[in-house]
């Protein structure tokens, strides 16, 4: 069965799915909704077979459109879902984060519990080929025994521009602990297969962004952080963020801590941003550090460079589609639901409020009590 998606929003993460959308056996993209001309032209010459539509209810009720791809701006996500859900149930893959405030995660839920179709949340780390990995390290191979402690660090590039500048300000990307984090709060979920409790988190604008000026004032995001993720089970999590260390040689590294070993997995950000003069850009890889008998062994655990080359996450973008193509033809199940999507803005949203107040908040009772907020 061929699947023919419609797109909305087709800037700068939204051009890279539509690159590895075309990488996949019998996918097409029919229409897309870009209301900025230059982004518009730009995807076009990508999928030249697909036509411009004037409206979300255009590309929404086409009858040649099986499922919708969106990858507009955070703060349109809910507005759109809502919009969508009013004439049609489609199958959706919605880009992170599902959405940027409460309010919109509660009329969120409540929507997912009528629509008659799939949304997945666009969680593309989980497809990262050296995070799955290290996933199935945790979860099946037996080698690190009970998974106790789990640390994320994020040391990369500061935001990119994007179309308007929306990226810059937390009103409209929910902040950078929501916008950027939100993969790593899903990831903390996926590792420890156990729901947060309490979220406390320490950060500042200390570098970026300063000297840039907009009708809104100076941009108020975020560009470091400590986040500690207590969990139901016991378990904690740890987030390392810095938006300042673009020449470190990994930008992801992720430690889990077991009572019988350690597995550590070591991630390069975006090929493009490596420097010519050093050579090959550096390959992922794992490194598994048992207790007994001690003795780290390292696991290599290349990319296709097809992949690669069709955008920034680490061939991930296409693993995710080929997973939702599946959903779609009815033949897979759904990896990351909207559920998933929005407990994970509401430990970015907690995460946020932490650093606003130096308080912990928690996520069992009170204004982020996930539970009540999702139902």
């Amino acid at each position: 069965m061929a699947v023919r998606y419609g797109v909305i929003g087709c800037g700068m993460m939204g051009q890279e799915h539509l690159r590895n959308i075309a990488l996949l056996p019998g996918a097409t993209v029919t229409s897309i909704f870009e209301p900025n001309d230059e982004m518009a032209a730009a995807s076009l010459g990508m999928v030249p077979g697909a036509r411009r539509a004037e409206s979300i209810a255009a590309v929404v009720t086409a009858s040649d459109v099986d499922c919708l791809f969106i990858a507009s701006p955070n703060f349109r996500h809910a507005e759109q879902l809502r919009e969508i859900a009013a004439l049609r149930d489609i199958p959706v893959l919605l880009e992170k984060p599902a959405c940027t405030n409460l309010d919109d995660v509660a009329s969120l839920a409540a929507l997912a519990r009528d629509y008659k179709a799939p949304i997945w949340v666009a969680m593309e780390y989980r497809y990262m080929p050296p995070v799955a990995r290290l996933i199935d390290t945790i979860h099946e191979s037996g080698e690190l025994g009970h998974a106790t402690m789990f640390s994320i660090r994020e040391h990369r590039f500061p935001f990119l521009v994007k179309v308007d500048d929306w990226n810059r300000f937390n009103q409209y990307s929910g902040g950078t602990l929501v916008e950027k984090c939100c993969h790593f709060f899903d990831l903390m979920r996926v590792m420890t297969r156990s729901e947060p409790v309490r979220v406390f988190a320490s950060a500042s604008v200390a570098n970026n962004h300063l000297d840039e000026r907009y009708a809104l004032g100076v941009p108020d995001i975020l560009d470091n952080a400590y986040v500690i993720v207590d969990f139901a089970s016991g378990q904690r999590a740890f987030l390392e963020l810095c938006m300042f260390a673009e020449g470190a040689r990994y930008q992801e590294e992720i430690s889990v801590v077991g009572n019988r070993g350690k597995v550590e997995c070591f991630v390069p950000g975006p090929g493009r941003f490596w420097p010519a003069h050093l050579g090959d850009a550096p390959i992922p890889k794992l490194v598994l550090s048992p207790r007994d008998p001690k003795g780290p062994r390292e696991l290599d655990v290349p990319v296709d460079p097809t992949l690669l080359a069709a955008g920034d996450h680490n061939g991930s973008t296409f693993y995710q589609h080929q997973r939702f193509n599946a959903a779609v033809r009815g033949e897979g199940a759904v990896d990351v639901s909207l559920r998933d999507g929005l407990i994970a803005v509401v430990m970015g949203l907690a995460a946020q409020e932490s650093a606003a107040t130096g308080q912990a908040i928690s996520l069992t009772e009170g204004a982020f009590n996930v539970q009540a907020l999702l139902g």
